[in-house]
């Protein structure tokens, strides 16, 4: 069992940035692909990035070069950096820990664990 728990969400102006955390206990972290969401108002989830247990890292396109995914396996937390924030990035950011394996030749996801989210709003 995986707890998350998120922090450093809030209401920033346009172009500002802000640094989300997410901090696991429970398990043993470094095997968790960790990943953000975020859904905003009458949408649905969407993958904003997402970090393996080895460190490749992937964004959503609309995204890409404004924000940041890393981790600290010596922290048991993964960030979020966002920088050059839009109103469109307003939304509930969820922290997402999985692990998966292969089994039997497919891909299979283990265990699947999230966080309670934390409000990001862009505005002026």
């Amino acid at each position: 069992q995986v707890q998350l728990v998120e922090s450093g969400g809030g209401l920033v102006q346009p172009g500002g940035s802000l640094r989300l955390s997410c901090v696991a206990s429970g398990s043993i972290f470094s095997r968790y692909a960790m990943g953000w969401y975020r859904q905003a108002p009458g949408k649905e989830r969407e993958l904003v990035a997402r970090i393996t247990s080895g460190g490749s890292t992937n964004y959503a396109d609309s995204v890409k070069g404004r924000l940041t995914i890393s981790r600290d396996n010596a922290k048991n937390t993964v960030y979020l950096q966002m920088n050059s924030l839009k109103p469109e990035d307003t939304a509930v950011y969820y922290c997402n820990a999985v692990m998966s394996a292969v089994v039997l030749g497919t891909p299979t996801v283990l265990e699947d664990y999230w966080g309670q989210g934390t409000q990001v709003t862009v505005s002026s």
